[in-house]
């Protein structure tokens, strides 16, 4: 149909970044090809066409675009559950190089941001919707960009670690050293320098991990990964860190900045990571290359 544009009218804009977001959501629907994303087909039920109109709110370069070529609000499914514990902001930023975001309930009723989506007020109040958010977590430089003004939104607290401090200079409490840090109760840190100098990841109830870009689900090797084409400080510090941290990993839920989400038993999630991190023992420095990643 040309522009990746499906028979009913939905397409992808030449805007377009390949960042993976909407093929993450709706699978199928969705694919790649020269390097870009392309509608494959128009979507057969309302299950699926609630799946595109995700795609389109998450685009951080809202390039999926419907028939009408507008988006309608009302259409917005953000934020929308992973399931009664994390919910997906949604809204994914340019200036957090698309990356996702999360939004994390506690028992009490409170709620932690993991990384944050494109500012807007009303994207806030949707947000706030779910309880006070008492904490906005980033997980490493390249997701800082709203922090500021989500945490003055809120009222709340925002963190990074000391190696990536001067992207959020003006942060309410920096994370220091490799040793593991409570945020609160049931939410540890765990620095994990190697994407970057100061990327964390966020373990929460044993149950979920925000791995920000230190890992994910890749659907084309079907296993967990690391970014090697896309390391900004270390892969030989990221396979340290790996090393060093693997054993202290125990979650159902991976939750990355970028790359799919998945979830599986704890067991096998472990399994899995051992042999991430003897994989990442192997790699060695290269050039970036994001055309690298296997998503």
């Amino acid at each position: 149909m040309g522009e990746g544009r499906s028979e009913d009218g939905w397409h992808v804009d030449e805007r377009c970044t390949n960042c993976d977001v909407a093929r993450q959501l709706a699978p199928g629907l969705i694919g790649e090809a020269g390097g870009r994303s392309v509608v494959l087909r128009p979507p057969h039920d309302r299950s699926e066409l609630r799946q595109l109109h995700a795609a389109a709110h998450a685009c951080p370069t809202r390039s999926i675009r419907p028939p009408s070529g507008r988006l309608d609000a009302a259409s917005d499914p953000f934020p929308l559950a992973v399931d009664d514990t994390v919910y997906l902001c949604g809204h994914n930023s340019p200036r957090t190089a698309g990356a996702n975001s999360y939004l994390l309930r506690r028992p009490d009723g409170t709620v932690m941001m993991v990384d944050t989506p494109r500012w807007s007020a009303s994207l806030a109040a949707r947000y706030e919707t779910l309880g006070p958010v008492t904490d906005i977590l980033l997980t490493h430089r390249d997701h800082a960009a709203h922090g500021r003004g989500y945490a003055d939104r809120f009222g709340a607290r925002l963190w990074i670690h000391e190696g990536d401090l001067d992207a959020a200079p003006d942060a309410d409490r920096v994370l220091r050293g490799t040793d593991p840090a409570e945020i609160a109760e049931g939410v540890v840190a765990l620095p994990l320098p190697g994407h970057t100098r100061g990327s964390v990841l966020y373990l929460a109830d044993e149950r979920y991990c925000f791995s920000g870009d230190s890992f994910y689900w890749s659907r084309t090797t079907a296993d967990l990964e690391v970014a090697d084409s896309v390391t900004w400080y270390s892969i030989e510090e990221l396979a340290a860190s790996l090393a060093r941290t693997v054993d202290r990993l125990c979650f159902e839920w991976l939750l990355p900045g970028h790359g799919d989400r998945r979830h599986l038993p704890g067991d096998e999630m472990a399994r899995r990571l051992r042999r991430l991190a003897a994989r990442t023992r192997e790699l060695r420095p290269r050039p970036v290359d994001f055309t690298a990643v296997r998503w």
